[in-house]
């Protein structure tokens, strides 16, 4: 399996939605990526939903709001940051696609440039899909 079609699909929705991230992927795409060690999946939802709900095994947890507030954590970019390089291939999943949009947005506004959120999430688009999890 080749990433590179999978990466420019990512990109033709970048265009299609005016994206100010690398891109979207489905979650089929997402694991594909994250399967040929091409991307890795940053869950982004609270330690509660990653814990209580599942979480795809493997996946470290950068919390971008945490449980009960209301609005994102300002040391969100800062900790990925301090994990990840800038240019690597990172696919942000939360519960629906929404938080992991925001998300993508902080990541780009830091410099990462090859961030992608994983649409439909992971309660949405991944278990229905029938993809690989934990609890």
């Amino acid at each position: 399996m080749s990433a590179q079609p999978i990466f420019e699909r990512a990109a033709a929705r970048r265009e299609e939605q005016r994206l100010p991230y690398a891109g979207a992927v489905t979650p089929q795409e997402a694991h594909d990526l994250h399967m040929s060690g091409a991307a890795s999946i940053i869950d982004v939802r609270t330690r509660q939903e990653y814990e209580e709900v599942g979480h795809v095994e493997g996946t470290p947890l950068f919390e971008w709001r945490r449980d009960g507030e209301h609005q994102p954590d300002p040391r969100f970019a800062g900790r990925m940051l301090s994990r990840y390089r800038t240019d690597e291939a990172l696919l942000l999943l939360c519960r629906s696609g929404v938080r992991s949009h925001y998300a993508a947005e902080i990541l780009a506004e830091a410099g990462f440039t090859r961030v992608y959120n994983v649409l439909d999430g992971f309660e949405k688009g991944w278990r229905p899909a029938g993809l690989p999890w934990i609890k």
